[in-house]
């Protein structure tokens, strides 16, 4: 009941994807010779219990299942090539491909029966022969159940596996989508702030920011959304964009840094703090008419938990903690949830100070 070739099945719920051959074949192989060898140890008992010989009907009995075993390959083969219909379907054919085989079994049985007790004559009987046909029916269809749940479970395991594949693939192409979705925003604000000092004679300014605009960009876009960087370098290349931004609010804007000793290490999402920092710059210092702040913070909230926060000035006492938050906020919350679930949170809060709104993110302390 074994069979040599090499099994490429599909799974209709997966859209007939083929599964890893060579390990189905293994499995195949492995399930056909331990039936095989239950069923000539359970022949063996119950000739035993009838009073022949076992030792002695061994022979006969390898015989027989190998003539068993090469019908079982062939139904085995055209189950194989009905891979991608019904299970209901493929077990119908098993049951009728049993049914068609057992006669060619007992026929098998006969001439070997023949074979044993010549020259004595063996006449044909009926009854004894309706016996082999049944017994061989269930044997074969037996297998056939056997095989199509073990080339069930495969193909199931395989379109687990390519689902998971497609789930990370998609992952990896929507976090590159929500960190590309920030950085047009940047990129054009720099450039009207490039043109604005072009335009107002201010070249050293202008090639400045070009150069460190460039340096940002190539840094940025090198970073893999799905890496994972140190808090300190996440922070670095924040830095770096807030000096572009100096060109801008230079005359009003303080950066200040609240970054405890010990968190230096900590690994962050790369790019987490970017959207928060542009919205810091945009709805915040932007729009404050006179000096305005910037704080960039980190601590331990205990062994297990990472705080990072962004504070800035808005303007006006009675401000919209959530106002101008919307792209940048959702993405960061998306970010957050999408890597680490329920045990992350992106907050938005009033700051320690009047006049200053605090995105505070909370995640697991990594190193």
């Amino acid at each position: 009941m074994t069979t040599k070739h090499l099994f490429t099945d599909t799974h209709p719920v997966a859209n007939a994807i083929p599964f890893s051959g060579s390990a189905f074949s293994r499995e195949v192989v492995i399930l056909a010779a331990s039936f095989a060898l239950a069923l000539f140890i359970v022949s063996s008992i119950v000739w035993g219990l009838a009073g022949f010989d076992p030792v002695g009907t061994a022979p006969g009995k390898l015989v027989a299942i190998v003539g068993d075993a090469a019908l079982a390959a062939i139904i085995t083969l055209v189950l194989w090539r009905l891979r991608n219909r019904p299970l209901g379907m493929k077990a119908i054919v098993a049951c009728v491909l049993s049914l068609a085989a057992a006669p060619i079994s007992g026929l098998i049985d006969w001439g070997l029966h023949i074979f044993f007790v010549w020259p004595e004559p063996a006449p044909f009987n009926p009854e004894y022969f309706a016996q082999v046909v049944i017994f061989t029916t269930s044997e074969l269809f037996g297998w056939s159940c056997l095989y199509l749940a073990l080339q069930y479970n495969a193909q199931v395991r395989e379109s687990e596996r390519r689902l998971a594949a497609l789930r990370e693939e998609a992952l990896h192409a929507q976090m590159r989508a929500l960190q590309y979705q920030v950085n047009p925003h940047f990129l054009f604000n720099t450039l009207n702030s490039i043109a604005g000092l072009v335009e107002e004679g201010q070249m050293m300014p202008a090639r400045d920011m070009v150069l460190g605009l460039a340096g940002f960009l190539r840094r940025t876009l090198a970073l893999d959304p799905m890496s994972d960087t140190r808090l300190a370098d996440e922070v670095d290349l924040q830095l770096a964009y807030l000096k572009i931004e100096e060109t801008r609010f230079s005359d009003r804007m303080t950066v200040e840094m609240e970054m405890a000793d010990n968190v230096g290490d900590a690994l962050v999402p790369s790019l987490i703090l970017q959207p928060l920092v542009e919205n810091a710059i945009k709805h915040g210092i932007a729009r404050t008419p006179g000096p305005a702040v910037l704080i960039i913070g980190a601590a331990q909230a205990d062994s297990e938990t990472l705080v990072v926060w962004i504070e800035n000035s808005v303007p006006g006492e009675d401000h919209d903690e959530k106002a101008g938050m919307g792209l940048g906020l959702a993405n960061v919350r998306k970010r957050l949830e999408t890597r680490f679930g329920s045990s992350a949170q992106c907050i938005v809060g009033k700051g320690s100070g009047p006049g200053r709104v605090r995105v505070k993110i909370r995640m697991p302390f990594r190193t």
